[in-house]
């Protein structure tokens, strides 16, 4: 198997940095675009990753998202086939990855896309997709 993709995202820019970025536009649009503008940075998936068992089930568009711990420390790599979800699972990648299970355990995820003002925009299968994306990283051990 393929090492995981080097992600801008987990350790180069943080929640905090994240949720002050978007705090900072004054629409929704603005938001959007910059969630879009994510998901680009976000490294493509080795397609040989992509395999139906590691799909994530809730989710309108195709997702995959693997996990590997080393230290006790967790990465993900995850992928998409729409680039608004590739921009939402590069917020979910900033908040879990390189953390360790205790940390994201304790992350309030509810709290942080409540910060971010994206939770009222998001259709309601996005916005099931999303929390299926976070629940599947918070079941790893």
């Amino acid at each position: 198997m393929t090492d995981f993709p080097i992600s801008p995202f987990g350790h180069d820019i943080t929640t905090e940095e994240i949720v002050s970025t978007m705090q900072n536009f004054k629409g929704w649009e603005d938001r959007y675009r910059q969630v879009i503008q994510w998901g680009k940075k976000l490294p493509k998936m080795p397609d040989e990753f992509k395999t139906d068992s590691v799909t994530v089930a809730g989710c309108e568009s195709k997702v995959w998202l693997v996990s590997k711990s080393v230290d006790g420390v967790w990465s993900f790599c995850a992928d998409s086939d729409a680039r608004i979800v590739r921009g939402l699972i590069a917020l979910v990648l900033a908040a879990f990855d390189g953390k360790t299970t205790e940390q994201i355990q304790a992350f309030d995820v509810d709290s942080y896309f409540e910060s971010l003002g994206l939770i009222a925009h998001l259709s309601a299968s996005r916005g099931n997709g999303l929390k299926a994306i976070v629940e599947k990283i918070k079941s790893v051990q």
